[in-house]
């Protein structure tokens, strides 16, 4: 049996761990979340700028856990939010957010940017610089990936290897982590998916070695894995063999006339003993070495960066994408130098209300589905033509109670014309 003592040792350890990480930016956008954001006005001038949404969504497991929505379609988004300026040098960078398509997202982004420096909050836009770029893009059926891009010396770096993000219409988690030694983590719903080094799964750096440029392929380097076999012969009288033979079982017309058509000849088919050109068999080369490849060398042009992870100072997070159709909603915003924390914070945000969120998801589809259906029911039509019918029937007599009661009107309205004549 576990000692009560020790349980209680290690459960200590854990919360004092927890408290202790640095939490640079953290929004559960509750009251007051409009105060620390600035909706830049960019694209305002074109009116192309789209409006956001403070609302848990159509469905969802809390409906007073909110984050912010976008509410218009073809429209480009911005809004970011500033914290006290910070460097990840010697720490671990965790960001984190939730995101949730409930438009069936088609094409679009659902990503988040860190930024660095100063930035106009109120002119945050496409063209504004980004340290790092994070989260999931849609666009039809080949795009549908977790974006991971980092910005090193001014230049703008994709990942290299993918990473499928989620499609559905639920709130999913999406985690970056970046570690002092150089490596990395991507998680969905504090599952991780993607894991390797900035050395290698990015080109922040030139490579460390290169092909020997001076190197040549030896002159007696023989790369024919298999050649024409030297024992095989063609056959005596191979060539003579024809492609096509007049067909025996054709004959002369009956109407055909020599002196008007001239002379008749059988026509061609297919020679079934033509077996093509001639090619000698192939057999492995004896001699083969393989496919010759250039030695690797030190590249001259590398130099390494044991800082190729920091980001000197971060201070802002935005959003900023483009939607054909909206509908994307936003939530658990994070930025601190501790896993657990964030994985903590998920368990405590996504984790305890994504069932609730699937159930009335799933409620929700049911009743759309009811609706569809029922609008496709001929027998439905039917009775909804028949109950048109009646209502017009009762209308007609309406109709006419109405024009009588018009008609008696009328001639009231004359008669009183007529006394104020007279």
């Amino acid at each position: 049996m576990a000692n009560p003592n020790s349980l209680c040792l290690i459960l200590l350890l854990s919360s004092l761990a927890l408290a202790s990480a640095a939490v640079f930016f953290e929004e559960k956008f509750e009251d007051g979340w409009e105060k620390r954001w600035v909706k830049s006005d960019w694209k305002k001038d074109e009116n192309m700028a789209g409006e956001w949404n403070y609302t848990a969504g159509k469905w969802n497991g809390n409906v007073d856990d909110k984050g912010i929505q976008t509410s218009e379609d073809y429209r480009f988004y911005a809004i970011s939010a500033e914290y006290p300026e910070f460097s990840n040098k010697e720490k671990t960078l965790v960001f984190q957010f939730s995101v949730k398509h409930e438009q069936k997202l088609d094409c679009g982004g659902g990503y988040m940017k860190l930024m660095s420096g100063d930035v106009d909050q109120t002119k945050f836009g496409g063209d504004t610089p980004y340290s790092i770029m994070f989260g999931p893009d849609i666009c039809g059926y080949s795009t549908k990936k977790v974006h991971a891009i980092l910005t090193y010396n001014g230049t703008n770096h994709l990942i290299k290897k993918e990473v499928p993000c989620e499609t559905d219409q639920l709130s999913h988690v999406y985690t970056f982590i970046i570690r002092p030694d150089a490596t990395y983590s991507i998680l969905i719903d504090n599952v991780e998916k993607q894991t390797g080094s900035l050395y290698s799964d990015w080109s922040l750096l030139p490579p460390k070695t290169i092909k020997d440029p001076e190197a040549k392929k030896p002159e007696d380097w023989d790369d024919k894995e298999y050649i024409d076999d030297p024992e095989d012969k063609k056959p005596e009288g191979y060539d003579d063999i024809p492609k096509e033979i007049p067909d025996t079982e054709a004959t002369k017309p009956e109407d055909w006339d020599d002196e008007e058509d001239g002379e008749w000849t059988a026509p061609t088919i297919p020679n079934p003993e033509y077996k093509g050109p001639w090619n000698a068999k192939k057999i492995k080369n004896p001699n083969y070495k393989g496919k010759w490849k250039a030695p690797m060398i030190d590249n001259p042009d590398f130099k390494d960066d044991p800082e190729i992870y920091v980001f000197p100072n971060l201070k802002y997070v935005g959003i900023e994408l483009w939607q054909v159709k909206s509908g994307t909603l936003f939530d658990n915003v994070l930025i601190c130098d501790d896993p657990d924390y964030a994985k903590k914070l998920a368990e405590e945000t996504w984790a305890k209300n994504k069932d609730a969120e699937k159930a009335a998801f799933d409620e929700a589809e049911k009743k759309r589905e009811e609706e569809e259906s029922s609008k496709d029911d001929p027998a439905d039509s039917d009775k909804s033509q028949a109950e048109d019918d009646d209502a017009e029937d009762d209308d007609t007599e309406d109709d006419s109670d109405l024009k009588a009661e018009a008609a008696e009107s009328d001639d009231d309205v004359k008669d009183e014309e007529l006394h104020v004549c007279f």
